[in-house]
């Protein structure tokens, strides 16, 4: 019984934090409509687990659902990115995929090939998708996870006073068209 409250506590700390970071993290990004957040989290991490060796549904119960809230709001599309046993693929609304003209791929995410927040999310979305790559416009990494491969270059770091959920290490980018040109070139 000690346990169990010990958990649900911990879990409230999360979700404090995790409501911290999205707020810094949405001031800071300055996503436009129809943009792509990439998210990526191991689950294990946040509890103090190897990544990929205790996938909590429990965590994923307590960040997906705040996210996706302001992701709506924001009226930015949601890309929650899987493990390595499905070649990191993404769950996406099937809007997303319409507009972006992606590719769907067939795998469904599982809790331990996948991950909590792909199954999550899977179940979430109103109509799920899921693709192999994408291009997106942000990114939040909880865990080291490796979103790099679903951003646009080029990549810029958002920091924040925050720098771990959990036990997991947090990081976070936006991105920005290339510069091209060159001694006479002007950017906006």
């Amino acid at each position: 019984m000690p346990e169990d409250k010990q958990i649900k506590e911990s879990l409230q700390e999360i979700a404090k934090t995790w409501n911290e970071v999205l707020d810094a993290f949405f001031l800071k990004a300055g996503l436009q409509s129809r943009q792509i957040l990439v998210l990526g989290c191991s689950t294990s991490e946040v509890i103090g687990h190897h990544i990929g060796q205790g996938s909590s549904l429990e965590v994923a119960e307590v960040l997906l659902p705040p996210l996706l809230d302001r992701a709506k709001q924001q009226g930015v599309f949601l890309a929650v990115q899987g493990c390595e046993h499905i070649n990191r693929a993404l769950v996406l609304e099937r809007a997303c995929v319409e507009h972006y003209r992606l590719e769907e791929v067939t795998v469904l995410p599982a809790l331990h090939a996948g991950g909590a927040m792909t199954v999550k999310a899977w179940e979430s979305f109103s109509s799920p998708v899921m693709v192999e790559r994408i291009q997106g416009h942000a990114g939040i990494d909880v865990g080291d996870t490796f979103i790099g491969m679903h951003l646009r270059p080029v990549v810029i770091p958002i920091r924040i006073h925050v720098k771990e959920l959990g036990q997991a290490h947090l990081t976070m980018a936006r991105t920005r068209p290339r510069l091209i040109g060159g001694q006479r070139a002007a950017y906006a």
